[in-house]
């Protein structure tokens, strides 16, 4: 950032929409597919807002988003209700969207630190592509499959400061959405986007002597619309940050506005003036009945709480007690579940004090060779490890035996043996080896007695090499060592 940008302080808050993995949607009975190619397959006379459909909710999106707010510590509603979001738009058959406002279904809760203030279910819009070149002004095509599908948005306290903070919280959420079960999240189709609300004002240290006290200080809130990956998310907050702190450095206000990224130019661009609530003009839906959560049976916590699994910050801390693994090696097993699963397997037939070296081949080896995880038996990758322990295989050996088990299968002893990998370790057979290495080298041998040091390892080589890779090269060297 400009030397006079230093003096501005970002504030950040962001509204994460996702769907949610139901069969149906959210107010009908029509197929709920991201993965769906073909425009307005999934759509009916309710979804299209045909007069006369009245909309059903769907309680299994309900209680997703109520999982979601046990899963991050925030308070469950009793009464809950459903609101008209009215404006008027393409994507917005019924020209209003159902939305919650006043009562949501979650309140409060915290993930990564970032205080949560509400969590809410709302219908998906449907999907416009727009026309490029001559037909670009002329029209624009909706496709409605997407239309009614169930969202859920979960909106941040503005306590956010950069956007690796953002970056970290949106990826957490991501993997908690993903382990509950409860959406794919998957940002290239869309079923996870972000929306960043961003303000910046000059930082305490520049405010003077008379706002000491205050405890925060915002500037004109600016929206960023769907941001459609963790990348994009933080190049258009970094970018919006330099355009605000510069408008203010000369002078200037900065508009309260909703503005879209722009990939190719690297730039946010203007969209429309910011609405507030009021604009919407809210009122609870009169099609849809109000919801006493704690009537509900399946809505109980106790039975919600039952259903749900191990948290990705559940299972970090447990790698971390019960492996002691390397933090890096836990967040690739935490985003990596299949591969995580191998090493806990795996983990049972070892020593703990031998849990980083077995780490170390499933995140190296076994992760950039490996297509199908589930067809590598755990047994055979310990046996691989113990095998490395006990000196019978090299690195190098331990990596050639790995890819021959996930190529094609069997018993890693056999299959070290069969290709010549196992290591020699018996010191007599050796020892001949060695004299000869150095007979034929008596200038290297000269070198090293004259204290250059570094030698060793060319003799070392040549050991290996007379032994086809076979040596143990530590009793190799040790051997070499004693030898002159």
């Amino acid at each position: 950032m400009q030397k006079n940008n230093t003096e501005y302080k970002p504030t950040i808050g962001l509204e994460i929409h996702a769907e949610l993995k139901t069969k149906t949607k959210m107010f009908c009975s029509c197929k709920n597919d991201a993965n769906e190619k073909r425009p307005n397959i999934n759509i009916c006379p309710v979804c299209m807002a045909h007069p006369g459909t009245l909309p059903v909710i769907n309680k299994k999106a309900i209680k997703y988003v109520l999982k979601v707010g046990l899963s991050v510590g925030g308070k469950l509603a009793d009464f809950s209700e459903f609101d008209r979001k009215n404006y008027f738009y393409p994507d917005i058959p019924k020209g209003y969207q159902i939305s919650q406002y006043k009562h949501p279904l979650v309140i409060g809760g915290e993930l990564c630190g970032v205080k949560i203030t509400r969590i809410h279910l709302e219908e998906d819009t449907a999907r416009s592509a727009h026309q490029k070149g001559d037909l670009a002004d002329k029209y624009s095509l909706v496709d409605f499959n997407r239309a009614g599908v169930p969202l859920m948005e979960l909106v941040t306290e503005p306590v956010m400061h950069s956007s690796a903070e953002v970056v970290k919280f949106g990826e957490e959420l991501q993997l908690l959405l993903q382990y509950l079960g409860v959406s794919e999240a998957n940002m290239e189709k869309g079923e996870m986007r972000l929306e960043a609300n961003i303000s910046v004002a000059k930082s305490r240290s520049n405010l003077g002597k008379n706002l000491k006290g205050l405890t925060l200080i915002l500037g004109t809130k600016v929206e960023i619309k769907n941001l459609n990956s963790f990348r994009a998310a933080e190049r258009a907050i970094e970018y919006e940050i330099k355009r605000q702190a510069e408008v203010l450095e000369n002078g200037e206000k900065v508009s309260q506005e909703t503005r879209g990224w722009d990939e190719k130019k690297q730039s946010t661009f203007s969209q429309r003036s910011k609405e507030d609530s009021h604009d919407y003009r809210y009122f609870p839906d009169p099609d849809l009945p109000k919801l006493k959560l704690s009537e509900i049976k399946e809505f109980d916590e106790s039975a919600l709480r039952s259903e749900i699994n191990e948290t990705p910050s559940g299972k970090r801390e447990r790698f971390k007690k019960d492996y002691g693994i390397k933090e890096n090696d836990i967040n690739f097993y935490i985003s990596n579940i299949e591969l995580g699963n191998l090493f806990e397997s795996a983990s049972s037939n070892i020593d703990k004090k031998d849990f980083q070296l077995l780490s170390n081949y499933i995140v190296s080896d076994i992760s950039s060779l490996a297509t199908d995880v589930s067809k590598i038996e755990p047994n055979s990758i310990s046996d691989v490890i113990k095998m490395i322990i006990s000196g019978e295989l090299s690195s190098r050996g331990a990596k050639n035996t790995i890819q021959i088990l996930i190529d094609k299968g069997g018993d890693p002893h056999q299959i070290a043996q069969k290709a010549g990998l196992i290591q020699q370790n018996n010191e007599e057979e050796l020892a001949l080896i060695v004299q000869n290495i150095i007979t034929q080298n008596p200038k290297i041998v000269d070198e090293y007695k004259a204290g250059k040091l570094s030698v060793i390892q060319f003799l070392v080589g040549q050991g290996m090499k007379a032994t086809g890779g076979a040596a143990n090269p530590s009793v190799l060297k040790e051997l070499i060592l004693k030898a002159i």
